[in-house]
């Protein structure tokens, strides 16, 4: 089982640094001492309902999802996707995926990330004819193998939102610079959406494929990404998240960077950032 991405401690880190409220400020207004909220910040112990409540009115999350989290109450169920697979991007923590048409005659590589021998035996034991490399943001965990894969397969070209492309260096200038709303052709009559969802970085981007967002590091299960953008704020994850993500229909499973998948119809009901 592959853990949830966030603790309770990650998850009002991520709070408490979007909101700039350090612990006196938010011991003062909730009553919970300094030393209990220091030790949650490091995973020892978590608040209870009552405390969790106090906390989410303090830092605007929702008490009960909140309450939820703390006590570790919630994973989601099974998510799969006969077109999707899913791998680990060892030594870096993060998820890769693969997704495909036609049994692997067209296919597209989610942030080519790790060690970059493990992605090609992957896509060459998968038989994929690659058309696309994906890449979500800027983070070296999601695109420190993309030179390796393009030179392996000639042929796939590399999206990538502008603002994040100069992290993958010279190959910045064969990017298909995608835009928010922007679609590429993936077989007769399917399409790939490009969502530009800032906040964790400026060029943080997720793509949809039919009835499948992958999200980099903006949604998590039950978490988001931190904010980490140069221009783009915590603000901003969260209004992409509403305004971009859970405007998707329902049943549109959620492949994550990290954690385990989750849909957009579980993340409304159980993802703390959002009351």
């Amino acid at each position: 089982m592959i853990p949830l991405e966030d603790t309770f401690g990650d998850i009002l880190r991520k709070a408490m640094r979007g909101t700039k409220t350090d612990a006196p400020a938010l011991a003062a207004e909730t009553g919970i001492s300094t030393t209990e909220i220091a030790a949650w910040l490091e995973d020892d112990g978590a608040a209870g309902s009552g405390q969790a409540a106090a906390i989410a009115r303090a830092l605007r999350l929702d008490p009960a999802k909140l309450a939820g989290s703390a006590a570790n109450a919630w994973y989601p169920p099974p998510v799969e996707r006969p077109d999707v697979r899913r791998h680990a991007q060892l030594p870096q923590p993060s998820n890769g995926y693969v997704f495909f048409l036609d049994g692997g005659k067209r296919a597209a590589l989610v942030d080519p990330a790790g060690l970059p021998e493990n992605l090609l035996r992957i896509l060459r034991d998968g038989s994929y004819h690659l058309q696309y490399i994906l890449i979500t943001h800027k983070h070296k965990d999601h695109c420190d193998a993309t030179a390796e894969v393009a030179a392996a397969f000639p042929q796939a070209r590399i999206v990538m939102h502008p603002l994040d492309a100069p992290a993958i260096g010279i190959l910045a200038e064969s990017v298909i610079p995608v835009r928010d709303g922007d679609e590429i052709p993936f077989g007769d009559d399917v399409n790939i959406r490009m969502l530009h969802t800032p906040g964790h970085t400026d060029g943080s981007s997720c793509y949809l494929f039919k009835s499948t967002i992958f999200t980099g590091d903006t949604l998590f299960a039950a978490s988001v990404g931190g904010a980490y953008g140069d221009v783009s704020t915590y603000g901003d994850i969260l209004n992409s998240v509403r305004s971009k993500l859970f405007t998707l229909p329902d049943v549109t499973a959620v492949m994550p960077g990290h954690g385990p998948p989750t849909t957009i119809e579980l993340e409304k009901a159980h993802n703390p950032f959002f009351p």
